[in-house]
């Protein structure tokens, strides 16, 4: 990847060209139980560069304002969530959900021109959104199918990845991985055991990939070995700008991840298990909570940064690595991959990578947002910004070795939420 087009797919700040892109689309801020009452404390927040300040107000409204006071710059963090909006510690201005000062004690005619910025929020799947860019583009709600499920029905989890956004993503738009990284922990983890796929994948390391453009992103066909008569094939799905849904195991859950720039250096990693057809059960639950699957432990305090991280080498186990228990002798899939994409330092030098054919889809992803962003104007509207778009799933299925599977995709996973789970 050449200078210019690393340079502008990393970097989201505030007026930048990836910035401005992914600012049209809603923003998945925090969870919803981080602000779960009415005049609960603010919690600070930092998305696409910029430090903002997260509450919910006194009507129960969740809200996302500019962190810092009009008047003097004090950090609102400090202020007090009461009667519908944050009242500064300093000086007393006090601004509602809006960003609008509704009161400046020593000075009431002020009041106009004392505004913060703000942006609309709304709540899906347990997770409180934000849109950030231009108030006259504003888009429809996010239609993916787990945004859209009773709660009962979704768990979601966040995690803090010390990296850049893309290089995370692109473990999750690389599904080659699998065979290896994750190769020795699937037989064990209750959100994988038991399905005939992980025979499949353990099998056949060499898959072979199809890509298909989508208006709303990639599909990713991966093809290895199956019957005699048959191939697996793989299914995921990469959504604009961050989302990619991940083939299920079997009958367990499905699975999705959303990747979110805080800066350049970090970002969000969202793991999402859902089940269209009927409540996560208690046992699924209790594994989730407990960092099974793609989700992970925390450390201690209270924050979302995981158990194992850069400062304790993830707690790598090379005994567990010779005795063939975790292939990097790193135990987690969410860590494994973290642990592995972290490596490559706080942003990835593309210039010395020499790609495979296996990483067609990520050079197919990077053109795309890059054309996307560079190509992008106030009047007119990126990919995938209507929500009727995200209506896919993955799947896992085996096909007769003269299928297409494209031809099967479009029957079954288009407009997927109407469709039966496929999956081995």
């Amino acid at each position: 990847m050449d200078k210019n087009m690393s340079e502008t797919l990393v970097r989201t700040g505030p007026g930048t060209a990836m910035g401005n892109l992914m600012r049209r689309y809603w923003v998945p801020i925090l969870l919803t139980s981080e602000i779960a009452e009415p005049d609960c404390p603010p919690v600070r927040v930092q998305i696409l560069g910029e430090k903002l300040l997260a509450f919910r107000d006194s009507e129960g409204q969740p809200a996302l304002i500019d962190e810092f006071c009009s008047h003097r710059g004090v950090s609102l963090y400090f202020g007090r969530n009461e009667e519908n909006g944050i009242r500064c510690s300093y000086h007393g201005l006090k601004f509602d959900r809006n960003g609008n000062c509704v009161e400046v004690p020593s000075a009431p005619q002020a009041c106009k021109h004392m505004g913060i910025t703000a942006y609309p929020c709304i709540e899906r799947a347990g997770i409180v959104w934000a849109y950030m860019g231009p108030k006259d583009r504003q888009p429809a709600p996010p239609d993916l199918e787990w945004c859209n499920l009773p709660e009962s029905h979704v768990f979601v989890s966040k995690r803090l990845q010390e990296s850049n956004y893309l290089q995370a993503m692109e473990g999750g738009i690389d599904t080659s991985h699998v065979s290896y990284v994750h190769r020795y922990e699937v037989d064990d983890d209750p959100m994988h055991q038991g399905t005939k796929a992980l025979d499949y994948i353990k099998a056949d390391g060499n898959v072979i990939f199809e890509i298909e453009k989508q208006p709303f992103g990639l599909t990713l066909f991966g093809r290895r070995n199956g019957e005699p008569d048959s191939y697996y094939w793989r299914v995921t799905q990469w959504l604009f700008p961050w989302y990619t849904l991940i083939p299920p195991f079997g009958d367990h859950s499905l699975a999705g991840h959303v990747w979110v720039p805080i800066d350049d250096h970090t970002c969000w990693a969202w793991s999402i298990n859902f089940r269209p057809d009927r409540p996560l059960d208690e046992q699924e639950m209790a594994d989730l909570n407990a960092g099974k699957g793609i989700h992970c432990e925390y450390e201690e305090g209270g924050t979302f940064r995981p158990k194992a991280n850069k400062d304790n080498d993830y707690l790598i186990d090379r005994q567990a690595q010779k005795e063939k228990r975790a292939y990097s002798g790193v135990f987690g899939f969410a860590m494994q991959d973290a642990s592995l994409q972290e490596s490559m330092g706080p942003i990835q030098d593309h210039s010395k990578e020499k790609l495979l054919p296996t990483d067609r889809a990520i050079v197919m992803a990077r053109r795309m947002m890059y054309e996307a962003a560079t190509a992008l104007v106030p009047d007119t509207d990126p990919p995938a910004i209507d929500a009727d778009q995200q209506r896919v799933r993955a799947a896992g299925v085996l096909l007769p070795r003269d299928q297409k599977p494209q031809e099967w995709a479009v029957i079954h996973l288009h407009d997927g939420k109407d469709q039966p789970i496929y999956s081995i």
